[in-house]
């Protein structure tokens, strides 16, 4: 078992390696968040980010899926009452009157599947009235949330 993870990882390795050359060779594939249509060639199934060893895995969701994310995540940007900075990462807070728990909840299952470098926490706060999702990661991670969630820089 062991030996399976170390080769698993060493394929990821791999294959991030192989994505940041494509992306800055103009070769990349595949959908990173934000765009509409997929790049010229489709050989790669994870794209680098500008942010470099964060990539979304391109191929995580199907079409239908692929829009429903899209609508709950400008649902998730366009609601957000308060953006707080953390010491990894950002906090998000939302009214539970217009984001429900349960939006939240199939947010960070859909958005876990093409970004599996974030660490998600939610929180319920305030009896109910407030309610917090906490995106975080390893080092490096503040600058593709900024990017990613329209979070202006600081």
């Amino acid at each position: 078992m062991a030996i399976e993870n170390e080769q698993f990882a060493g394929t990821r390795k791999r294959a991030a390696a192989t994505a940041l050359a494509l992306l800055l060779t103009g070769s990349g594939a595949g959908l990173v968040h934000g765009q509409d249509k997929p790049a010229t060639t489709n050989t790669e199934k994870k794209t680098m980010t500008t942010a470099g060893k964060f990539y979304c895995n391109t191929k995580a969701f199907t079409a239908a899926e692929r829009t429903h994310h899209k609508e709950l995540t400008e649902k998730l940007i366009a609601s957000r009452k308060e953006i707080v900075e953390t010491k990894k990462g950002y906090e998000f807070q939302y009214s539970p009157s217009t984001v429900s728990l349960a939006e939240l909840a199939d947010w960070v299952a859909a958005e876990g599947k093409c970004c599996p470098f974030f660490d998600f926490h939610i929180d319920l706060e305030r009896e109910g009235q407030l309610l917090c999702l906490r995106l975080t990661g390893e080092e490096g991670i503040k600058p593709f949330i900024r990017s990613e969630f329209q979070v202006g820089a600081r």
